[in-house]
Order: C-alpha cells, then structure tokens, then sequence
C-alpha cells in the first residue's frame, strides 16, 4: 500500500490552505467585509420593535448589530453613546424621540439617521451628521385626501397648543387655501380648555381635524370629542388607525415596519456614498388610510367606492 510521506501531505494541507484563504479573500472582496450598525432603541414599545426588526432585515446580512435600549430615559441614552464613541459602529440608527436627541447630543463624528419621531422640527434635530424619515404624513397630503374623502368640507376645525402644534396649524394654513379650505381653530391652554373650545369651534366647521398634540388629546378628552362631534354629526379626522378603530371617520398614518425599512436603505445609501450627511430629512413612502365606515353610516355620508376600495383598513 503506497503511504503518502509527511512531505508530501504538508504540500497537500499547505494548497489546501492557500486555497480556502485566496477563496475567502476573494468572498470579503467580492462582498464586503462586514459593517456594524448601533441601534439605539428610545424604549422597549412594540412600535418601535416592529421598525427595529424591520430595519435590520432591510440592511440584510452585510451588517452586525449592536443593540441599546434606553429604556426610556434620555440620561442613560447620553451615557451608552458616549460609550459608542470607542466602538467600531459605522452609522447610529435611532429609533424613537429620546434616542435621536442623545444621539444628537454625544454623538458628533459618525452618521445618525433616525425615524420614529413626531414632528422632528420641534426638537430641532438638526446637525452637520444626521437625517432621518419622518412618522408624519405630510399636512399637504393629509389635507388632499380629507378634501378627496369630504369634499364638501371647506371649514375645518382644529384644537391645538400654541407651544407644541402651532407650527403645523401654520402649515396647514398655508395649504388649505390650494383646496378651497379654510383652517378655523380655536387655542388651547390645558387639557380642561377641550369642552368649551370644541364645543365654540364644532358650530362653524364642517369637519373636525386632530393634531398630534399632547395638550387637547389625553383618554378622557378624545371620548368627549369622539361622542360629541357625532351627536353634532361633524365627521372627525384622526392621525392614526386605532382613533379610526375608536370612531374617528379618516386617518392617515405611516406603517411603523415600512419606516424602518426606509431608515435602513437611506443608511445604506449613505454609507455607499451615494448621498452624504447632512441630507435633507425625507418623508415616509407609503402611507395608509383607515376607515371607519360605522361612522360614515352613522354620519349619513355615502363614500366614494373608489376611495373605500384603496383604503388599507376598513372598520
């Protein structure tokens, strides 16, 4: 039996070795060696876990993770960034309002991109290294399906706190006039202002539009508004499928699993160098409308079938 000598199964294992490395160089520079990401999570909230997930699929598997969680407190998220500053992270993705201003804070050399947050203009989250996709449905378009669903509606009423939603109350101003609309508000100071304001306001609008404001929607005030604009019969407008679900008549939202997606292919864009940061903030690319048709019957309004068939959720 012929026996390979020592000599010769060193040859062997040393082609063996060169093989497998010039094959692994040639994978690393065929695909890329691996980029690690930092997500950094504002709390543990299912909506935000569904952007997360949905991120990290979209980067796919040419990127690691590493995963904080602030657990909702904006000081913890300072410290875990500074932490990242020692770290190999090539881009910060935030998820969420307390995330993108620690980010913001601590985090200057590296690209931030967040999403996950309402109106980022008021929080002025702006520096030389970040961007983001916005969660709002831009007013213009909000406007243009309320004109499509209602277009007999040309006074629509809004509540809002000057020091939180004066600047979309400003907004849709301006572009209510582009749908023979005209925006009537009435100023609220505190939550114990929404009765009487809405009940002055819903005598001379034709429909009721929510902003996000903290100030006129707590539990209580949005069951007054729900019931007493339909013992008015004043369809109301909401900013989300679960106030819809509630009784509002229309919303329009952003689907959380499609912003983080959305999230992740801007950062993949911007570390390809394809675009650069500072980039302009951009808004979500698809946006779903809900219905609530129990209202619509109750309201005594007959809906396009059109515009019924191209809603997302249906209630």
């Amino acid at each position: 039996m012929n026996r390979s000598t020592p000599l010769c199964s060193g040859r062997i294992w040393a082609s063996s070795l060169a093989t497998f490395l010039s094959v692994g160089l040639w994978i690393v520079s065929a695909f890329g060696a691996t980029q690690e990401i930092a997500i950094f999570k504002s709390a543990d909230l299912k909506a935000y876990n569904q952007a997360v997930t949905a991120a990290k699929s979209a980067f796919g598997p040419a990127f690691t993770f590493l995963e904080m969680n602030l657990k909702g407190n904006l000081e913890r998220g300072r410290k875990l960034a500074r932490k990242l500053r020692a770290s190999d992270v090539e881009l910060v993705l935030a998820i969420g309002l307390k995330a993108a201003l620690a980010a913001k804070l601590e985090i200057l050399d590296v690209p931030v991109v967040y999403t996950m947050v309402l109106d980022p203009a008021r929080y002025n989250l702006i520096a030389p290294n970040i961007t983001g996709v916005l969660l709002d449905v831009p007013i213009e378009r909000q406007l243009a399906s309320i004109s499509e669903v209602l277009p007999y509606a040309t006074r629509i009423g809004v509540l809002y706190d000057p020091n939180k939603t004066a600047r979309l109350l400003a907004e849709a101003r301006h572009h209510a006039t582009a749908f023979g609309m005209k925006i009537i508000s009435r100023e609220i100071q505190t939550e114990k202002d929404v009765p009487e304001a809405a009940r002055s306001l819903l005598t001379h609008v034709h429909a009721l539009w929510l902003l996000p404001d903290s100030t006129v929607l707590n539990e209580d005030s949005l069951r007054f508004l729900l019931d007493t604009t339909l013992e008015v019969n004043i369809p109301l407008i909401g900013f989300s499928t679960e106030l819809v679900r509630s009784g509002a008549l229309l919303s329009l939202s952003v689907d959380y699993k499609e912003v983080g997606a959305q999230a992740a292919q801007l950062s993949k864009t911007i570390l390809s160098g394809k675009v650069s940061v500072p980039y302009q903030v951009i808004s979500p690319s698809q946006v779903k409308m809900a219905l609530n048709l129990k209202t619509a019957k109750f309201l005594g309004l007959t809906l396009d079938p059109k515009i019924i068939e191209r809603a997302h959720e249906r209630y």
